[in-house]
């Protein structure tokens, strides 16, 4: 039986989130298991705070101290867990990262999720907003995860339609939220190459890196991590959550209405409407390379903010709220966040 992890107290949270924010814990727990979640939630001191279940913490943004429980989901593990002559399930651990789960599967000479190269954070948080990239999805290649129930411990299975995906959402951002801890992720991948390269910019990338015809799914990998590395800044070098906010989408009726008026806007059918890069919406606005004192906006992509070192959390905020408005005022379109603001 796991012995209970260690609960400590008044814990600095910079080094667990990619906006680099110092920010302190009032209590702080790593777990590597099931079971020593398990213990972790059957103590009183954390039944009785607020818990926040951490992964990489590259989609979060502190504006003050967390007055409860940081729980960091370090349950490791890549495995093949069942397999046919066209594809194969692979598990994850939670606190895996999710870039290396990418290299894990396409070292197997499996692919559907190498346009999800190098997006930033662990396996556990990839299913709570259905992370996508270049035209793919989580959900285009999930099969189940499974979960710990936080009141009660129970550990339960869910498949893809009852988590509910939708655009950077699930059913853990809705109806479920902060009810259960994703312990792993199971993937169904395809032996046989299926890629998906019809995003303009993977075609281009993979052009200049001399690939002509169809390209391995180890390429697209390496195109995409290319245009990822050129457009967003390393969380390393500089504090960033990556995209700020969602693209959002409108109807088709609103976009030839704005069309009108801005002949360069781009659009992406989408089920309902047209979906519109919030980057190009915010750029359009002037807000491209501006810097408040320690924060600002990106000077390659428009969709991220920075800390260029000793940002307050609130600060960020605050400009996001300030761009939220300004794109509000020319376009006529709300923009919502990405991030989970805390």
């Amino acid at each position: 039986m796991a012995s209970a992890p260690v609960l400590e107290h008044h814990v600095s949270l910079r080094p667990f989130n990619t906006f680099g924010l110092e920010v302190k814990a009032r209590l702080f727990a790593r777990f590597t298991s099931v079971d020593e979640l398990r213990l972790l939630l059957a103590l009183p001191e954390v039944q009785q705070a607020e818990k926040l279940v951490l992964g990489g913490g590259s989609n979060l943004l502190f504006t003050q101290d967390f007055d409860g429980v940081v729980l960091k989901n370090e349950i490791h593990g890549l495995e093949i867990v069942g397999q046919d002559e066209d594809s194969a399930l692979v598990r994850a651990g939670a606190g895996e990262s999710w870039h290396e789960l990418v290299q894990y599967t396409l070292s197997q000479d499996l692919n559907g999720i190498e346009n999800l190269s190098l997006i930033p954070g662990t396996v556990g948080a990839a299913p709570l907003q259905n992370i996508g990239a270049y035209g793919a999805e989580l959900k285009d290649t999930f099969d189940h995860l499974e979960a710990v129930e936080i009141t009660t411990g129970q550990l339960r299975t869910f498949s893809a339609q009852e988590c509910g995906f939708g655009y950077r959402e699930s059913i853990f951002k809705g109806q479920l939220k902060n009810q259960y801890v994703v312990t792993g992720v199971v993937l169904r991948l395809h032996r046989r190459a299926q890629l998906n390269v019809s995003y303009g910019a993977i075609q281009t990338t993979l052009e200049d890196m001399g690939i002509g015809g169809e390209p391995t799914p180890r390429q697209v990998s390496e195109a995409v991590m290319h245009i990822r590395r050129s457009k967003l800044p390393d969380p390393t070098q500089i504090g960033n959550a990556g995209s700020f906010f969602k693209n959002p989408e409108v109807s088709q009726g609103k976009f030839d209405e704005l069309k009108a008026q801005y002949p360069d806007l781009p659009g992406y059918p989408v089920p309902g409407g047209v979906k519109v890069p919030a980057g190009w919406l915010i750029e359009q606005c002037g807000w491209k390379g501006l810097r408040r004192g320690a924060h600002g906006v990106h000077d390659k992509q428009a969709l991220v903010l920075v800390n260029h070192g000793g940002a307050q959390g609130h600060d960020i905020q605050e400009l996001a709220h300030d761009i939220i408005s300004s794109v509000r005022e020319k376009f006529g379109i709300e923009l919502h966040p990405e991030v989970n603001i805390l």
